[in-house]
């Protein structure tokens, strides 16, 4: 049986003490004047402006970005073929998400010039993780954010398994599972990654509080057997509100001694029915929270809706410690 090798992620956190992920992708597409208001989201651009999707994650990789997220969150063959896609079709369009985000790698590191000189010459070689959303982001129902589905184990196992095998194959360094609102579908995702041991993944979980997945299980049973998968190369939350990433990473740390990422959202709440994004509850800082994340023990850290390239190159300039108190 084959194995992973070498952790991507402990490795850039070994070298430089921290890796920085990149920001929310549709929602940067959206600021810069792309209409989302579809059911595919951003996977919908792969099949009209996919140059968009490769400027985006430039942005990001110049902005410091060590690893950029693929537009694949939303994709899935049942969606494609919605749009009159066949297997084969969709498939090779999953596949060019993870090829924009290469394309892109290989053309920042190829150019000397960054936008952003923060270590710019010593900086590691970045990743591309391919994005695996929850199924609640293919329903476009805003079930994600509560976890509840009309499918069981075995119907959400066959949902993911087509597009976890088309990622698995393709020239991604890793796998993001992202967006994880409940127990059921982060024993599925584990099967699927069971399934490839030659592949690392991230499993990161959307929280409705301090404590609580959006299902309302304990955060801290989700992770636990993430702990025992041996190729997961990180534990993290996303797309959850700021406010309660720092109680989320110490009680992640209760169940793993698996690297922790975060890359929560802007702190604002998102209206599933009239799909807007309302204002939040932030009371701290961007800059601010960076800083309380990485004290409470998290070495990946980055943004989900409404996370800018602006708010990534704070980042780096933080952890890089360029940017004073």
């Amino acid at each position: 049986m084959a194995d992973a090798g070498e952790n991507p992620i402990r490795r850039f956190i070994e070298r430089q003490g921290f890796i920085v992920l990149d920001g929310g992708l549709a929602t940067t597409l959206e600021a810069r004047g792309l209409d989302l208001n579809d059911a595919l989201w951003s996977s919908g651009v792969l099949l009209e402006r996919p140059d968009s999707i490769r400027r985006v994650h430039r942005e990001f990789l110049d902005a410091g970005a060590d690893c950029v997220t693929t537009a694949s969150y939303q994709a899935s063959l049942p969606g494609f073929a919605g749009r009159g896609l066949d297997a084969e079709a969709g498939a090779a369009l999953m596949l060019s998400s993870v090829d924009l985000a290469v394309e892109a790698r290989e053309a920042f590191l190829a150019d000397a010039s960054h936008a952003d000189a923060s270590h710019a010459d010593t900086r590691l070689r970045p990743l591309v993780a391919a994005s695996v959303g929850p199924y609640g982001a293919f329903l476009a129902d805003g079930s994600e954010y509560t976890g509840r589905y009309d499918l069981d184990g075995a119907g959400l196992r066959a949902f993911h398994r087509d597009r976890w095998r088309i990622l698995a194959d393709s020239a991604a360094d890793l796998i993001a599972c992202e967006t994880i609102p409940s127990l059921a579908e982060t024993a599925v995702l584990l099967s699927l990654l069971a399934d490839t041991p030659e592949r690392w993944a991230w499993f990161s979980f959307s929280c409705r509080d301090e404590t609580r997945l959006n299902d309302g299980n304990r955060l801290v049973e989700a992770v636990r057997p993430c702990d025992d998968a041996p190729n997961i190369a990180a534990v993290g939350v996303n797309c959850t509100d700021p406010r309660y990433v720092p109680s989320l990473i110490r009680e992640m740390r209760r169940a793993t001694a698996k690297p922790l990422i975060v890359y929560p959202n802007l702190g604002e709440t998102y209206d599933a029915a009239a799909k807007v994004w309302r204002p939040g509850t932030r009371t701290v800082s961007w800059g601010e929270s960076v800083r309380a994340w990485y004290e409470a023990g998290a070495r990946g850290i980055g943004g989900c809706c409404r996370v800018g390239p602006r708010e990534i190159r704070l980042t780096r300039r933080i952890l890089s410690g360029q940017e004073g108190s």
